[in-house]
């Protein structure tokens, strides 16, 4: 009779929440339920096996008999303590720290999915946050025994988070799969379109002195400004060996750790938005000039991780903080007023104008918006900030209006253009 019993609870059917997270799916059987494991790098294994979060509905039923959808938050640490060696131990401690702080006394089984499956949720964020009490901001730096890579991605947590458990949360359930791609794609493309006019050019330093520079498709010049990709592809061109260095450097040592944090898709809308800012802004404030360089996005990163290194400063850990703070700040201001010299000094070419400073502002601007509501919501989803609505509206407000500028503000103002090169 027992061994009957037991069969008939290994058949039990489990559940699963559909991407909404509306409703309950049934699943034929609990039979094959995949077992957690992380792909990619081989340093990086788990110590011990999970199951999927639909495998608990089966448990969560046990304690919500009426299938409200909550249980008390005594009951689910009891549900805790009795399955948690399921659980990746990361995992375990969050889950724990929502129990422990709850204020209504009970816990969703949606809250719990989100938790299992990493969803950018309002429920993930509190628990993290309420987390913060039961874990100690150096406790990682405690460990010991790591490999190279696992110390590496250590540092990673400590320069970009602020707070302890997130910076344990990341590094428990970081893969390299995928990797940092779209700023690596993006710096070895601006290093081959370099490499490619430098040839073509012959010339390597302050290439935009060439009368032969702006005779390409991918500068942006205001004579060719109905070309709309132009308002994108600058980024690839760069006035010279010094300019490509710098944007090169910032790229890989702040782009890069940022992209392993908060994923390729985040980071690369605030570069873009960053890059497509530039260009209108120099439309708008520099109606002649050409625009060249990837500086508008590289600063909406650089200024939107300063920003938030700055507003988080208690809970930043990374070493040096203020003298790297002023290093950054210096380098900036040098290449920024490299920029500023460029654009008023004489051209050697005269039918050409010097390229416009006025992206780097525009980079800036994006990046204390937009670029710091993305960092600062780590695995949080950003349609629930009502900021982010803010400055997406005003964001897009200023393309409109820059597009209908550059429409018919030139004819307006009677803007005389040169022939474009």
């Amino acid at each position: 009779m027992e061994e009957r019993e037991r069969e008939a609870q290994n058949r039990e059917p489990s559940v699963s929440v559909n991407s909404e997270g509306d409703g309950i799916v049934e699943l034929e059987s609990t039979e094959g339920l995949p077992m957690g494991t992380e792909d990619g790098c081989p340093n990086r294994q788990l110590s011990k096996p999970v199951l999927d979060p639909q495998h608990w509905k089966v448990f969560f039923d046990q304690f919500d008999p009426t299938n409200t959808g909550y249980i008390s938050t005594e009951k689910f640490r009891n549900l805790l303590q009795a399955h948690g060696s399921e659980l990746e131990p990361h995992k375990l401690e969050v889950l724990l720290a929502l129990a422990d702080n709850n204020s209504e006394g009970k816990v969703c089984y949606q809250d719990f999915v989100n938790l299992m499956s990493n969803k950018r949720s309002n429920s993930f964020h509190r628990a993290i946050h309420l987390g913060n009490h039961r874990l100690r901001a150096d406790s990682l730096l405690e460990e010991t025994g790591l490999t190279l890579s696992q110390r590496f991605i250590r540092h990673i947590a400590y320069e970009t988070l602020p707070r302890g458990l997130d910076r344990k949360w990341y590094y428990d359930s970081y893969t390299c799969c995928p990797p940092p791609w779209f700023m690596l794609t993006i710096t070895i493309l601006e290093i081959a379109v370099f490499v490619y006019y430098g040839l073509v050019l012959e010339k390597w330093v302050l290439q935009i002195t060439h009368p032969s520079y702006l005779n390409n498709p991918l500068v942006y010049q205001p004579q060719l400004r109905s070309q709309v990709w132009r308002y994108l592809s600058y980024i690839f061109m760069h006035v010279g060996v010094e300019h490509l260095g710098f944007n090169v450097v910032l790229q890989l040592l702040v782009g890069v750790p940022l992209e392993m944090v908060h994923g390729a898709l985040r980071i690369s809308f605030v570069y873009l938005a960053g890059v497509l800012a530039g260009s209108l802004a120099a439309s708008v404030a520099d109606m002649t000039a050409p625009v060249a360089g990837s500086s508008g996005g590289v600063y909406a990163l650089v200024s939107a991780h300063l920003a938030n290194v700055v507003m988080s400063w208690s809970g930043m850990r990374c070493q040096f903080k203020l003298v790297r703070m002023g290093i950054a700040m210096i380098c900036m201001s040098l290449e920024f007023g490299r920029a500023v010299w460029l654009r008023f000094h004489p051209p050697a070419y005269p039918a050409c104008t010097q390229p416009s400073f006025v992206a780097h502002l525009g980079g800036v601007m994006v990046g204390i918006t937009l670029g710091v509501v993305v960092l600062r919501n780590y695995e949080q989803r950003l349609h629930e900030q009502s900021i982010w609505w803010i400055f997406l509206l005003i964001y897009l407000v200023f393309v409109f209006f820059a597009v209908l500028w550059n429409i018919f503000a030139y004819s307006l103002l009677d803007i005389r253009l040169p022939s474009p090169a």
